[in-house]
């Protein structure tokens, strides 16, 4: 009878990696861009199985590229160092001590601390900003939000550079306008701009809820794909608020300009990238034009 369970589970999980099959075979050699946290630095589960998600997806063939962000990292550095911390529609206001923070706690604490766990998975992965090649272009965003860009040009030679000899390019959402000034981009607007001039299959855009919900007091209420002219009823009527505006409104830009699905998961729950990608079910929201 034991025997029997041990196979019968073991048959379980091969039906598992079955389902992955025709998902594996439909991205392999696609790029696909995936936001995620400043906490993907961390330890914790979560951090570690996102990282294995990555990897298995690496290794099957497929082309990931990493544009992380930093929200909750760089309010704390801010606090520390007695920094006032704002927000307008759900971005940083951004002066120009608070850019400082920005650049250091992005570029040098964040990206190398992902770069560094992805490589003990056997991965080459290489950290890059907006600066490094001069790829991330942007201008000045709005004046309410101070030193915050929005991205005008990207120049994908270093991208494709990259990805062409397998790394994996681990971005930090700092881009410079014409006359070097730096800017501090939304990580969800820089993912949406690189996944569309990368033509990428996919953009997804880790968050700490399960996706968009149309009634956010109902669990029940999720939604779990809907077209961009449907995501767009939903800002217009503001049904979305906080820090899921820009989300949204990066992945209709995405899905607008060439990317071939946008999706919204929950970085909290274990293996969540795997789930959404390489399941019939999915566990996020997903946008499509």
């Amino acid at each position: 009878m034991k025997n029997t369970q041990q196979f019968d589970y073991l048959v379980e999980k091969a039906s598992h990696l079955i389902e992955a099959l025709p998902y594996v075979r439909q991205f392999y050699g696609k790029t696909i861009v995936i936001k995620c946290g400043g906490a993907a630095m961390t330890d914790s589960e979560e951090t570690h199985s996102m990282l294995q998600d990555i990897a298995l997806l690496y290794f099957c063939g497929i082309r990931p590229v990493i544009v992380h962000g930093g929200g909750s990292e760089i309010s704390d550095m801010c606090q520390r160092l007695n920094l006032k911390v704002d927000f307008f529609n759900g971005q940083r206001v951004t002066d120009l001590q608070t850019l400082e923070v920005v650049q250091m706690v992005l570029s040098g604490k964040i990206n190398k601390g992902i770069v560094s766990k992805l490589n003990q998975f056997g991965i080459k992965a290489v950290g890059v900003s907006g600066h490094d090649g001069n790829f991330l272009q942007a201008d000045k965003f709005s004046s309410e939000l101070g030193y915050v860009g929005k991205v005008s040009h990207i120049d994908t030679a270093l991208m494709y550079t990259l990805l062409d000899n397998a790394f994996i390019p681990v971005i930090a959402p700092l881009g410079t306008d014409k006359m070097g000034q730096t800017y501090n981009i939304n990580a969800d607007f820089a993912a949406s701009a690189i996944a569309s001039s990368l033509n990428a299959e996919k953009l997804i855009i880790m968050s700490d809820v399960h996706g968009l919900y149309a009634d956010i007091h109902d669990p029940a209420s999720k939604i779990t794909t809907l077209s961009s002219e449907t995501a767009r009823d939903l800002l217009q009527k503001k049904q979305i608020s906080g820090g899921m505006i820009p989300k949204l409104e990066a992945c209709l830009e995405a899905v607008e300009k060439n990317v071939g699905a946008a999706h919204i998961i929950n970085g909290k729950l274990t293996h969540s990238v795997l789930l959404e990608m390489l399941t019939d079910q999915g566990v996020g929201t997903m946008i499509r034009r």
